[in-house]
């Protein structure tokens, strides 16, 4: 059996992958049962944890075709990033190498179980789980096929382990590095976060907060920014989901076009709010004048209207109140469109196209483990290619320095 410690080639890793992908087709009915009782035992959860805690036929084939995804991509392991021969014959080499044990600390999405896990593992990784009481017997089955697929190939099943931690045991890991984790993921709550942010003694990626704005210019095809407004609020437990719309005062025939995107956002079931400039140009927009509501992220059927005078305020108030995650522009003019995207301090910057192609999948890099709002290590979806670390292999003949 391949222990953690010892390099995995590509073959061994891919063909876990792909067995694990087949056991979920396989046990795909134990897989619905399993969260029909995580579901039954927290009837009163909102519409946001409620979709992000359900698996049902779609979540599984998602699953299965990331696995697929992911196992198509190149090693990440071992890729030559630098190398450098002396006058002296000494040989230096900087490749890439995985960071060892990655601790990945989630709620209520039991997909992360698989998706966050096979980026990690496709990198090399040993991965500890960690994920919400309201998903344990959903958690739990996923963990047993992804160490029944590692032990069918010969792989250590202590690759992937789950965690069944209480929320103080948990703190208590982070604190004192128990279980010598050399990276921590938190995907939850800004409280969950900065308890490992302040606490934790090795590296940590944020997977930040959405809050994501979308700023409707004057030269803009209006038909096509309701649109974007609209596919953006088209799941609202997602992090690319769409929080704030900011509106150019310039934009001609103004009331007419507030109006037409109110009622389309309403006609949705999604509640419109907005200070008292903008009711004053719609009175079904509900009254909200406190700014603190620019720095909330909703995870709700609930989104912010504005008004603002040009490219230059929409690119300052975003800076300012959004999570850093993914923004948008919709514009005809190219030059506000680059000012936008190269001043926009956000992960992802978008031209008349939706946030919610924020995601490892639709960028390419299959799964993700996380979309990482931070700039060190590496920002926006994080796939296998960027879970790893680098290290220097230096080869001589006996040299010795000067």
């Amino acid at each position: 059996m391949i222990s953690f410690y010892r390099k995995m080639n590509l073959k061994h890793k891919n063909s876990v992958l792909k067995s694990l992908s087949e056991l979920l087709r396989l046990q795909k009915e134990a897989i619905l049962e399993a969260n029909r009782s995580d579901m039954q035992a927290y009837p009163d959860m909102d519409e946001s944890m409620r979709d992000r805690l359900k698996v049902d036929d779609r979540k599984i084939e998602g699953m299965m075709r990331s696995l697929e995804e992911v196992a198509l991509q190149n090693d990440p392991e071992g890729k030559v990033l630098y190398e450098f021969v002396r006058k002296d014959g000494l040989k230096i080499v900087n490749r890439t190498v995985p960071f060892g044990t990655i601790l990945i600390i989630y709620e209520s999405r039991p997909d992360v179980t698989i998706e966050a896990a096979a980026t990690a593992f496709k990198a090399g990784n040993r991965i500890l789980l960690k994920g919400g009481k309201e998903s344990l017997n959903t958690n739990s089955l996923l963990t047993q096929l992804w160490q029944e697929a590692l032990t069918l190939n010969g792989v250590d099943p202590t690759s992937v382990s789950y965690l069944n931690l209480s929320r103080e045991e948990t703190r208590q890991l982070i604190r004192e590095n128990s279980h010598k984790v050399d990276l921590i993921i938190p995907r939850g709550g800004e409280g969950l976060i900065h308890f490992v942010q302040e606490n934790a003694s090795v590296p940590v990626i944020v997977s930040g907060r959405g809050n994501n704005f979308l700023y409707i210019d004057e030269e803009a095809d209006f038909e096509m920014a309701i649109r974007l407004v609209i596919n953006g609020k088209q799941r609202i437990s997602v992090c690319n989901a769409i929080d704030k719309v900011a509106i150019s005062r310039h934009l001609p025939a103004l009331q007419e076009k507030v109006n037409q995107l109110v009622t389309a956002l309403q006609e949705k079931g999604i509640e419109v709010w907005g200070n008292r400039e903008i009711v004053a140009l719609n009175n079904t927009i509900r009254e909200e004048n406190n700014a603190t509501t620019l720095c909330e992220e909703y995870l709700a059927p609930k989104l912010y209207l504005t008004l603002t005078d040009d490219t230059g305020e929409a690119i300052e108030l975003i800076n300012r109140y959004s999570g850093g995650h993914s923004a948008v522009i919709v514009t005809g003019n190219a030059t506000k469109a680059d000012r936008f995207m190269q001043e926009v301090d956000c992960a992802a910057v978008y031209h008349n196209a939706s946030s919610r192609f924020t995601d490892g999948g639709q960028f390419g890099v299959g799964a993700e483990i996380a979309i990482s709002t931070q700039k060190l290590h590496f920002r926006g979806p994080l796939g296998a290619q960027e879970l790893v670390t680098n290290k220097w292999f230096v080869f001589g003949e006996g040299q010795i320095r000067g």
